[in-house]
């Protein structure tokens, strides 16, 4: 009675801080009720629904946008409006997907010209289709046998310290061609220039060289050819512009110059010219002024010396 059991333990075991989610209580735990899915499903794999730093709205996210067709929207606006989280906490959400490599974001150019944002939903992060190990070209391997001869091939000389050669710039490429105004009237261009000059006002991003400023001032001044006042040619450059940085903001203006040029105005028939204004001249018979091609009487003194005539 007095001889204690050996094989017990000396006290409760507590369930393992490794893994959490293990049972305090023996017969416990979860049972799955699994149906093969034949139709509209995904695939996700446990090193992302089981993540150990991802938050759960974080593996939320990430299962729904893997779920989603191409092409849809996976942005904070279009997140928003489907699901009852807020704005913040679905950015936070995306950043830790981000961090993980989960998700990346490109910025691309769209066939019109304007910059937008593109989601890729990677489902197994470091996997990207170009650095799979099947995709990589083998660096070739020459193992030297050693034969026992001596190596007779001349030793090579030292390579002395060559000057290395100046990368030369990239080529600049060339901007989208501007529509060209009928008749470049210096004042015409001059007033195109003087626009162009003044949008940095406007918006930051739009300051041009001068190389860029005299390729589109041709394109300014079509417009302005087209009686268009300068406060519409300058709203129609800087409205509805990217968020994103201009990385060239000659070319998107370039683009909509050749893009949104309004149509010519219509014709108009010349005024005709005010009649011509005779000179002044004082009259030889009472020095009263009147207008005449030559100097003479006045009308009055004329009617009056008809009769004597």
């Amino acid at each position: 009675m007095g001889t204690q059991n050996p094989s017990a333990p000396p006290r409760a075991q507590s369930a393992s801080a490794a893994n959490p989610t293990r049972t305090r209580h023996h017969g416990g735990g979860i049972v799955h009720e699994n149906t093969r899915h034949t139709a509209r499903f995904v695939v996700i794999g446990n090193h992302l629904v089981q993540h150990k730093e991802l938050s759960l709205l974080a593996i939320g996210l990430a299962c729904h946008i893997q779920s989603l067709p191409t092409d849809a929207g996976a942005d904070i606006k279009s997140l928003t409006a489907r699901f009852p989280e807020g704005p913040t906490r679905i950015a936070a959400a995306l950043r830790e997907l981000e961090t993980h490599g989960y998700l990346r974001r490109e910025r691309v150019r769209t066939p019109t010209g304007r910059i937008v944002t593109r989601t890729v939903s990677c489902n197994q992060p470091g996997n990207r289709p170009g650095n799979q190990p099947g995709n990589r070209p083998k660096a070739p391997h020459r193992e030297a046998a050693d034969t026992g001869r001596p190596d007779r091939r001349p030793a090579r000389p030292a390579t002395t310290d060559r000057p290395s050669r100046p990368r030369e710039p990239r080529p600049r490429k060339a901007l989208p061609a501007v529509p060209q105004p009928d008749c470049k009237v210096p004042g015409l261009l001059r007033t195109a220039v003087d626009l162009l000059t003044d949008l940095r006002r406007h918006d930051s991003r739009l300051l041009l060289s001068a190389a860029d400023t005299a390729h589109l001032a041709p394109g300014v001044a079509a417009w302005l050819e087209r009686d268009v006042l300068p406060s519409a040619v300058r709203r129609a450059l800087t409205a509805d512009l990217p968020d994103e940085p201009l990385h060239r903001p000659a070319a998107l203006l370039a683009h909509r110059l050749a893009d949104r040029l309004p149509p010519p105005a219509p014709f108009r028939a010349p005024a005709p010219p005010p009649p011509a204004r005779l000179p002044v001249h004082n009259c030889d018979g009472c020095d009263r002024g009147f207008r005449a091609p030559e100097p003479g009487l006045c009308r009055d003194c004329r009617t009056t010396a008809a009769p004597l005539s």
